[in-house]
């Protein structure tokens, strides 16, 4: 039997589920039964152990498998006839006082709140727009040709010349040194180099450690004073100024290919067809703008969401997000081959605000979804597949590990529903476009 659900708060309920001793009582003698028919204890054969040693022996754990049991089964037909939709693990505590006749537990437990969305309407997204551009393709081919720099060494000659007649480290040029640096006189850890390479102008050194070298010649030496910035790695030297002494050994031009037939075979097209390159690559920033701008969008309509919605969120399905995101950024760090990372003491508590705001949103979305008939459909959960699969070099094969595998295609299915979220809400929400570059949409996704 089962007491009134009583309201403690906003969410959270508690019931007592009472149990027949009796009835606990034959279950358990019955279990004990059964467990003596295979039981094997020193000194007897399978089977015949005496059911009293097996009731000994027994007890108490058989009980609890049968009162956790009985009692999780009274809660689900409680829950059900009153219709309670349960968020997150109850909680079961034995009931205090004496019962002759009973057993008696208190389940407390949450319910999934009432979701209220307001006016969609309301909203207000500004929609990133990016058009590919000329200048845009230039860009890309300026950084693939960087991809593929080689270099020759300053003044000598070769096939593709000697890098000019002057012979002294420039930016861009790849550097190779011997540099000894002290502290009052002093050699410290770390402050001294032989054969260090490195190219001038990537940012790889301090300031000061570049403008030293530039200009120098191969055989040339150069002293000067380093100081260490105050948020610098190394604490041992941070804030600290450094005399440095450097010599150069080696200095190495930069040869960029040329934009031509060789360069577009080395790109994956097959007959080296410049025009149909700049295609690709056109076709190829088009895909990931999209994608971008779709992130981009995607964000603030989940955040114009929230604004309108009004609801309270489950505590306990905040704890089990939180767990959730401290597994994952276990796994982060096992990935990334942290030692001991599967035990790395993660506090939950630095992702309260974040699992709040994941639990809040899936609520939302889930409402949303429901009352508007927003569900993926087959053919969009296909068409999603076929356009990711575009990218790569055979897409048959991308299609089918998709839809082999439930977890994968279950993944596709919520970005689909995701999709029809957001535009659902543009379809309504007050929108204005804004055009950006593409060098700034990369920069604005990067910095979210």
């Amino acid at each position: 039997m089962a007491n009134v659900v009583e309201n403690l708060g906003k969410l959270e309920r508690r019931v007592t589920i009472s149990l027949p001793k009796d009835t606990v009582q034959k279950e358990v003698d019955s279990r004990i039964r059964q467990l003596a028919k295979n039981v094997r204890m020193p000194g007897f054969r399978p089977g015949k152990v005496p059911l009293k040693m097996v009731t000994q022996q027994y007890q108490g754990q058989v009980e609890a498998e049968v009162l956790s049991d009985k009692v999780g089964k009274e809660f689900f037909d409680v829950t059900r006839t009153e219709n309670l939709r349960v968020a997150g693990q109850p909680s079961f505590a034995p009931k205090g006082g004496e019962v002759a006749d009973d057993y008696a537990f208190d389940a407390t437990f949450e319910v999934y709140p009432e979701v209220k969305i307001g006016d969609v309407a309301t909203a207000e997204i500004e929609r990133t727009v990016t058009t590919i551009s000329e200048s845009e393709i230039d860009r890309t081919l300026e950084i693939l040709r960087k991809q593929r720099v080689h270099y020759h060494a300053r003044g000598e000659g070769g096939e593709h010349g000697d890098g000019g007649a002057d012979t002294a480290a420039k930016d861009g040029d790849r550097v190779t040194m011997d540099f000894v640096g002290k502290l009052d006189g002093t050699l410290f850890e770390g402050g001294s180099a032989e054969d260090f390479t490195f190219v001038l102008g990537e940012g790889r050194m301090l300031p000061e450690f570049e403008t030293a070298a530039l200009g120098l010649k191969v055989g040339e030496s150069k002293e000067f004073d380093l100081k260490f910035p105050d948020d610098y790695h190394g604490k041992d030297v941070a804030g600290k100024t450094a005399q440095f002494t450097i010599t150069m050994k080696k200095i190495e031009w930069a040869h960029l290919p040329e934009i031509d037939t060789e360069f577009a075979k080395s790109l994956g097209v097959e007959d080296g067809d410049t025009t149909k390159m700049r295609g690709e690559i056109k076709e190829n920033l088009e895909r990931e703008a999209k994608r971008r701008t779709q992130q981009i969008v995607k964000n603030q309509v989940m955040d114009a969401l929230l604004k309108i919605s009004e609801l309270d969120v489950p505590k306990a399905l905040i704890e089990q997000d939180q767990q959730r995101l401290v597994e994952m950024a276990r796994q982060d760090l096992q990935q990334r081959g942290v030692p001991n990372a599967a035990d790395a003491p993660i506090p939950a508590e630095m992702f309260a605000e974040q699992a709040e705001r994941r639990v809040k949103l899936g609520l939302v979305l889930a409402e949303l979804v429901k009352t508007n008939d927003l569900q993926a459909k087959p053919e969009q959960i296909r068409a999603e597949v076929d356009e990711f699969a575009k990218s790569y070099e055979d897409p048959k094969e991308v299609v089918r590990w998709y839809y082999s595998n439930q977890q994968r295609l279950a993944e596709m299915e919520a970005y689909v529903v995701e999709s029809n979220v957001v535009d659902f809400v543009l379809g309504k929400a007050r929108v204005s476009d804004k055009e950006v570059s593409f060098e700034e949409l990369a920069s604005a996704t990067a910095q979210a």
